[in-house]
């Protein structure tokens, strides 16, 4: 990190970009995000719950991308006002607390252990990606790609891996939608009726465990929200409002650059909801037509069927090396954002000086590492790449429960230096709330 935005002075104070045309040179922390989504989320779980329950749990997927928006802009939006960190925000959370830190830093500590496991099988399904290009072992695979991105997040090649992983995630996009329009010329076309059938909020109990790990991680993911707090810290939003006053200057130049986040995140989500909405419906159209489920390591090549089956076998080997490009920037979005989130909760448990750059860039290095290293190890150990991203997905709607407290809290609770937004933002803000809490209420009631 070049720049220690999370110091927040008057010397890096800057203006925020009046035109549209200015704020596209300023976006940024959405596009790390969807280099994190488009991965396990859509060409995974989305296919698998398409090819499990058909087109009827459609409306799962594009709620569960629509839905969590608006929780994913308060937290930003807090951030970028106070410069607080996600981590500290969930360390001032009412409640008891265990040694340096509250509850709640201690239950997103366990929780994202518990997600190492998705990140495993994430590994894992591009391990297998590589062995059906190279012919080399899955296990050496694993190896080398935990390697690699360890050493880029170590390394700092940041910049230079995101925006080539940006661009092949927009080749790979152009394929998957080129795909859906191609299944109009085979038999397994899409009619607006099937469509119209998976928007009727109806959900078959032998599918619940599975939609709930696809809502917990399609679109933004209860990780992704927090690690947007990270990436917005760093691309300079909370750094270029300022310190906090009740100067009018400092009001409005908050205002214009929560504007800036506003934009960058909704670009995001139109992007990110147009591609899993279109993984999801070849996943529908074809596997389950075909009544190929996704599985073991088999899972890449039942997964390809959805651009063999639509486009030709010619473009097998395109697709795979599009979806290494997809998973693997997965695995790089995730390592950075686990190495930033892990050293706050350190420094939250006083363990570290998160502010002291020299210590958080020791721990980022370590942990870039460390990270990689576990994700390998439990995807060895138990090697069913779908079943531990779907287990990571459940995970993660558990953890979108205390993100709601969490938002609830600093939206009606802390003191909100400016009043932002207006009605139409609070009813998304309580859509994105009642939301998240029926899903997994329902998914609980379902499962039991």
């Amino acid at each position: 990190m070049k720049e220690n935005n999370y110091l927040i002075t008057e010397k890096k104070v800057k203006e925020p970009p009046g035109s549209v045309i200015q704020k596209l040179k300023f976006l940024g922390p959405g596009f790390i995000l969807s280099a994190s989504i488009v991965g396990s989320g859509e060409l995974i779980a989305t296919t698998t719950l398409g090819a499990k329950a058909g087109y009827i749990a459609f409306w799962v997927i594009i709620v569960s991308c629509l839905v969590k928006v608006a929780v994913q802009l308060e937290f930003a939006k807090h951030t970028i006002l106070t410069g607080e960190t996600a981590m500290q925000i969930f360390n001032k959370l009412p409640g008891p607390r265990f040694g340096k830190a509250r509850w709640a830093i201690w239950v997103l500590f366990v929780l994202l252990l518990l997600k190492v496991i998705q990140l495993g099988g994430m590994l894992g399904s591009t391990a297998i990606v590589l062995n059906m290009l190279f012919g080399l072992p899955v296990f050496y695979w694993v190896v080398i790609c935990a390697f690699v991105v360890a050493l880029l997040i170590y390394r700092g090649y940041y910049n230079v891996v995101e925006k080539t992983s940006l661009v092949m995630i927009a080749m790979f996009t152009v394929l998957t939608l080129v795909s859906v329009f191609s299944l109009s010329f085979t038999p397994y076309s899409i009619s607006w009726s099937e469509i119209g059938s998976g928007l009727t909020l109806e959900l078959p109990k032998e599918v619940i465990v599975v939609a709930i790990g696809a809502f917990g991680i399609t679109g933004v993911a209860s990780d992704e929200i927090i690690a947007y707090n990270y990436w917005c810290i760093e691309k300079g939003y909370a750094a270029f409002t300022g310190p906090q006053s009740e100067s009018p200057e400092w009001r409005k130049r908050a205002q214009g650059w929560i504007r800036v986040m506003y934009m960058d995140a909704l670009v995001a989500m139109f992007i990110y909801t147009v591609v899993t909405a279109a993984f999801y419906l070849l996943g529908a159209a074809i596997l389950h037509n075909r009544g190929a489920i996704p599985e073991g390591n088999q899972l890449i090549e039942t997964v390809a069927l959805i651009y063999t089956e639509s486009l030709g076998a010619g473009v097998r080997n395109m697709y795979l090396v599009g979806a290494f490009f997809v998973l693997f920037s997965s695995l790089f979005a995730s390592n950075a954002a686990w190495t930033r989130i892990y050293s706050d909760i350190f420094g939250q448990l006083e363990w570290i000086d998160f502010s002291d750059v020299r210590q958080r860039n020791i721990v980022i290095a370590v942990l870039a590492w460390l990270v990689p290293t576990t994700w390998a190890l439990t995807y060895m150990y138990i090697e069913l790449p779908v079943v531990m991203i779907l287990f990571g997905g459940a995970v993660g709607s558990v953890m979108l429960f205390l993100i709601v407290f969490a938002a609830l809290h600093i939206k009606y609770r802390r003191t909100q230096p400016i009043k932002t937004g207006g009605p139409l933002y609070d009813v998304a803000f309580w859509i994105s709330i009642v939301s998240i809490l029926a899903v997994g209420i329902y998914g609980v009631w379902g499962l039991l």
